[in-house]
């Protein structure tokens, strides 16, 4: 399509995403701020569309994805959550005095944001840089950045994949340089998973899940059924919070990822959980076990907490 515009042309037709009935469709989420904002373009061209409506195109892009229920594509150009990702240390620190050295566009200009990775590469500049865009206050030489840099790379050792999961990491720091209320304490949880003929004969698995929580001085259990393990524990652990219960009513899990890390019978496994709740926002969560469910558990548990802690909920 830009070869075109350089031979020429001056209408292109395209899709939001690239995605139509049929493949190969010209996607306008990587053409439109292309041509409206390299020069060898925006120079010449007029395409009429103005600098505020650019700005919407990240959300438009993640809304048609959110209406076809498919998670975004977090490596597309230009609206990806991975597009303005800096993970090394020392291009972090640069990246942050002088952001048009790394980025060939303001990721703002889209909708975007810029996304300084924490991992077992980071250093104290990825640290402020994030903790400063979640708000949290805290001085350069304050030696919890040094615990907590620790804490991260102990933690990736072991499996966890903090670059990938947003929420887990601000809940670890607020932990570590601050508080997180405890909420409220799963005292217990069961999840069978059983094989049985339906009304009409048919063979089928059915996932069941108890959970026990324990919210102030009030005890609760619920028990609720899925279509997998997980699913069924997800539902059981969102059905009943008592006081908290009004905060997560929107919440719910709409992506997971398993990636066994080493070979055996007792390999580690690291979940990811994306959730989103009636806002649209969405964050990754993670757990990490030689048991799938319990590392499930560890980023549903985080999810929840995650949940609570963004919408203010109190102690």
């Amino acid at each position: 399509s830009l070869a075109a515009v350089r031979a020429g042309a001056r209408q292109i037709q395209g899709t939001i995403n690239g995605l139509g009935e049929r493949c190969g469709n010209a996607n306008l989420v990587s053409i439109i701020p292309t041509l409206k904002l390299k020069p060898e373009f925006a120079e010449k061209f007029e395409i009429g569309i103005s600098d505020a409506k650019l700005k919407n195109l990240a959300h438009l892009s993640h809304t048609l994805d959110e209406m076809l229920n498919r998670a975004p594509d977090r490596h597309a150009p230009y609206v990806g959550v991975s597009a303005f990702a800096t993970k090394a240390g020392i291009h972090a620190s640069a990246i942050v005095k002088e952001p048009a050295t790394y980025e060939h566009v303001d990721p703002e200009t889209v909708g975007n944001r810029r996304r300084l990775l924490v991992s077992d590469q980071s250093g104290r500049s990825n640290l402020l840089a994030e903790l400063e865009r979640i708000g949290i206050a805290v001085e350069k030489e304050d030696p919890r950045l040094v615990r907590l840099l620790d804490e991260v790379k102990e933690r990736e050792a072991l499996g966890y994949a903090y670059e990938a999961a947003d929420a887990s990491f601000e809940l670890l720091a607020r932990r570590t340089l601050g508080a997180v209320p405890d909420y409220f304490n799963v005292e217990r949880f069961d999840v069978n998973v059983e094989q049985r003929y339906n009304a009409v004969g048919k063979r089928v698995t059915v996932s069941m899940a108890v959970v026990k929580v324990k919210v102030g001085n009030e005890t609760l259990i619920s028990a609720a059924e899925g279509d997998g393990p997980v699913h069924a524990l997800d539902l059981a652990l969102r059905k009943d919070l008592g006081k908290y219960q009004q905060y997560i009513e929107g919440l719910e899990l709409s992506d997971y990822r398993v990636r066994i890390l080493n070979a055996g019978t007792e390999a580690v496994t690291r979940v990811l959980i994306e959730s989103q709740d009636e806002t649209g926002e969405r964050w990754t969560t993670v757990g990490v076990s030689s048991n799938i469910i319990d590392a499930s558990f560890q980023a549903l548990m985080d999810s929840i907490v995650y949940k609570l802690v963004r919408s203010g909920a109190p102690a």
